[in-house]
């Protein structure tokens, strides 16, 4: 949950674009966009102009993520559903391709994105917070996929007896 709130201003960000950005009269909602975009250009002014569609398809993928997210904690918290972890998993695995994916477009382009920084930025700004996004989800994964394992070890077993 602590994440849902960063990933629904990053997808407004992205989807109200050019009401976000600079000149934009949604701009004071996201003035750190203004400094992020220099660091990653996916963000920035000229990849909205030439239409390049990565930072939105990202957004919408964010949304969904935080669907996943939500409902996972609704069904745990509020219903005590068994189904719930499948609702988390889902939406760790999402955050985890959806960094890789951004990750490996980044290398495919050749560094289009963030080739312009020096390596502190770059290591601050990008590799740090994939880092961070990658490991909370893979070990989010790992342990709501030991529930499920759980879960289907037990009903195997409930089965069985029966």
């Amino acid at each position: 949950m602590l994440t849902a709130p960063l990933m629904i201003w990053d997808a407004g960000y992205c989807l109200m674009r050019p009401r976000s950005m600079v000149g934009g009269d949604l701009h004071w909602a996201w003035k750190l966009y203004d400094f992020y975009g220099q660091i990653d250009k996916v963000y920035g002014v000229k990849a909205f102009e030439d239409g390049d569609g990565f930072a939105n398809a990202a957004a919408i993928l964010n949304l969904l993520e935080n669907f996943a997210t939500i409902t996972y904690l609704v069904l745990v918290y509020a219903f005590k559903s068994d189904i719930a972890p499948l609702f988390g998993y889902t939406g760790a695995t999402m955050t985890l391709a959806k960094t890789i994916l951004y990750l490996a477009q980044e290398y495919y382009c050749g560094w289009c994105a963030i080739g312009h920084n020096d390596f502190v930025d770059v290591f601050a700004y990008w590799i740090c917070p994939n880092i961070v996004w990658c490991t909370i989800s893979s070990l989010t994964m790992y342990r709501l996929g030991n529930d499920i394992a759980l879960s289907l070890r037990q009903r195997k077993t409930t089965v069985k007896q029966d």
